[in-house]
């Protein structure tokens, strides 16, 4: 299996993506990378093999870049180049922790959206108490939505869930502000009467401060409540670690007590810590693209790339078309 990887996309690249590529390809016999980006950059941390080859080039795509006109002005940036690798079936996936809205851009331009997916849905796994994370769609992709956007979310959702999770039946949840059937706006209603007669395994609606304790394994709302949803649980996971930390060695006794709890808290830490979970997949375009966190360490990218890598294995966009037109065709 070959992933194209941006090497020069997020806060820390290209070390901390080379550092996390390392890690894969230890963790992975199987795995070649093609590292795409500025080559006397990349040969600072790593040597071409067998199993690494760098793709060159000079230009980027910065954070602060439009998407749209960053994508068509910069075509051989390494973060286009990236998937025009898979495009041309010279990788199976791409990784990239570079501009959100540019790596969307360039999944659509470059290797389009599913059939029958109107629009695709940026989707990363968060974290619950009992470790077992959920799903959550979409955050950010699109602020706006209609009905059957969030309805194919859930049908996504629900084959990733299976096919990479192994959730025998996962738990289909409908972010909203209460949970009786008749709260929300008119799009949550709509989107309730539907998918209360589709296929999946709908729980109903669930609200914000309950999709830490588990209540559902895939959660789907718009972008704009979704990226609200995945900065509070960040900021909020960041601010605890940061207060405890402070309290912690505040004094000698609270010094010794957090010697005795350290390994306690390490345990809560990779419970809760975003970068266990991986990226988040593009989900609803014609290949697996992972968008890993812009301020991922080589932890947080290894993590991504064991998911792009899984999502290959686990033949997930084809099982998706295949769900999407057994569906559509049902409704014929």
């Amino acid at each position: 299996m070959k992933l194209a990887v941006d090497a020069m996309g997020g806060d820390n690249a290209p070390e901390s993506i080379i550092k996390g590529c390392e890690l894969a390809l230890q963790a992975y016999s199987d795995l070649e990378i093609v590292l795409v980006g500025k080559e006397d950059e990349i040969k600072k941390y790593i040597q071409p093999t067998e199993r690494i080859q760098i793709l060159h080039t000079d230009v980027t795509i910065e954070g602060d870049d439009s998407p749209v006109r960053a994508v068509r002005r910069k075509k051989d940036s390494s973060m286009v180049l990236a998937v025009q690798q898979v495009k041309d079936g010279n990788a199976d996936a791409a990784i990239s922790a570079g501009n959100t809205g540019a790596l969307m851009t360039t999944g659509l331009l470059v290797v389009g959206r599913i059939k029958g997916i109107e629009r695709p849905a940026l989707s990363p796994m968060l974290p619950t108490l009992d470790g077992n994370g959920f799903l959550l769609l979409d955050v950010g992709a699109n602020m706006e939505a209609k009905p059957s956007h969030l309805v194919q979310y859930a049908l996504m959702g629900d084959v990733y869930m299976r096919k990479v999770r192994k959730v025998q039946k996962p738990r289909i949840g409908l972010l909203n502000v209460g949970t009786e059937a008749g709260k929300g706006t008119d799009l949550t209603k709509q989107v309730f009467a539907m998918l209360k007669e589709s296929s999946v395994e709908f729980v109903g609606n669930v609200e914000a401060r309950d999709l830490l304790n588990g209540v559902a394994d895939v959660v789907i709302c718009d972008g704009f409540s979704g990226n609200l949803v995945l900065k509070t649980i960040e900021g909020t996971a960041m601010s605890l670690f940061s207060v405890l930390k402070t309290e912690l060695t505040s004094n000698f006794k609270n010094k010794l007590a957090a010697g005795v709890l350290k390994p306690a808290f390490k345990k809560v830490k990779q419970q809760m810590d975003y970068s266990e979970y991986g990226g988040a997949g593009l989900f609803g375009l014609n290949a697996p693209i992972i968008k890993a966190h812009g301020s991922s360490d080589e932890v947080a990218f290894f993590n991504a790339l064991r998911q792009a890598k899984t999502m290959c294995e686990e033949d997930v966009v084809t099982t998706i078309q295949h769900e999407l037109k057994d569906n559509y065709e049902e409704k014929e």
